[in-house]
């Protein structure tokens, strides 16, 4: 967006920030929320704090950096009322859990390791996070992330210490992350309508378990599975498997709908890595890594809404 474009907003946005930026406890804090949401929707190259302090007319890079790497304000209450918002607003079909990565160089920011990069499509010097999405055909939007520690970070408390990484986290393999994701977004009062998730979760035994533990499968001790194959005319071999424990009575259409569903979250990773910055992030520890993803969020959840909304199209 243009600066003109995003001033526009000023009114708009404030009233946003003021609902889901509520639980943070100071005016100051929640002013440069919007700051930095404004500098993430605006227009740049680069999203990270220096360039886009230098954009905005009241940006303040020490300011901005203060409120996301050291600012002590807890983003799961903001993540909780975005998923809120976006949930009424987006009414989704399925809940995506799936991993992306941040090419990231060095050894010093938080959770960086030599590991599968889904970026370069090999292993490579990154970031992973795993996220949870609520999403339908035409939207979506995350509800919550954690970022993944290797072994090799959890078996170093010094290293983990001059990250900022609290004490109490500890290495869990992705599939227990996102049972964890799970858990926290329908702690927040949310149902899980469908669960799609990506191969690597769907070929861990543990997790289809923990979904069965968690209500989110058939009946019975051993759930029902049906096993979805994509073979398109004029291949020679199927290009696309997937397992569900739905219901075998869940017509296949509706089964390929929720199944195809997954790749609306590769849209998101792409606007918001392209349009909002997501990879930009410069800071090396756990909480402005956590602070800088909840700021995404809340941008792209502000488009979003806006881009739903009737009367925002009725007076454009």
């Amino acid at each position: 967006m243009k600066l003109g474009d995003v001033e526009r907003l000023r009114g708009e946005l404030a009233e946003f920030v003021g609902d889901v930026f509520g639980s943070l406890p100071r005016r100051d804090q929640r002013r440069w929320g919007a700051c930095y949401l404004r500098g993430l929707m605006l227009d740049g190259r680069r999203k990270s704090i220096q360039p886009m302090a230098e954009r905005l007319p009241d940006g303040n890079m020490q300011a901005l950096q203060q409120f996301v790497n050291q600012s002590p304000w807890d983003p799961l209450p903001v993540r909780q009322r975005i998923a809120r918002r976006l949930s009424d607003a987006v009414m989704p079909e399925v809940w995506v859990i799936d991993d992306v990565s941040f090419p990231k160089c060095g050894r010093a920011s938080a959770g960086v390791a030599r590991q599968c990069c889904g970026a370069f499509g090999k292993r490579a010097n990154c970031q992973v996070a795993v996220s949870v999405h609520a999403a339908t055909d035409a939207a979506s939007c995350p509800l919550d992330w954690q970022l993944y520690l290797p072994r090799e970070w959890t078996d170093d408390p010094g290293r983990c210490h001059q990250a900022g990484i609290p004490d109490d986290i500890v290495h869990q393999e992705k599939w227990r992350l996102a049972l964890g994701l799970l858990d926290n977004v329908t702690g927040w009062g949310l149902t899980a309508p469908v669960v799609v998730a990506d191969v690597g979760y769907g070929v861990s035994t543990p997790f289809r378990h923990g979904l069965q533990e968690r209500g989110l499968s058939q009946d019975g001790v051993l759930p029902t599975s049906t096993v979805l194959v994509e073979w398109p005319a004029g291949v020679d071999a199927p290009t696309g498997y997937w397992i569900s424990n739905l219901s075998p009575e869940t017509p296949t259409a509706q089964l390929v709908r929720w199944a195809k569903m997954r790749w609306r979250i590769e849209h998101d990773y792409r606007a918001v890595k392209h349009g909002l910055g997501l990879d930009h992030f410069e800071g090396r520890t756990w909480r402005g890594w956590h602070h800088h993803v909840t700021l995404v969020t809340a941008a792209q959840a502000f488009l979003t809404l806006r881009r739903l909304d009737p009367k925002v199209h009725t007076l454009a």
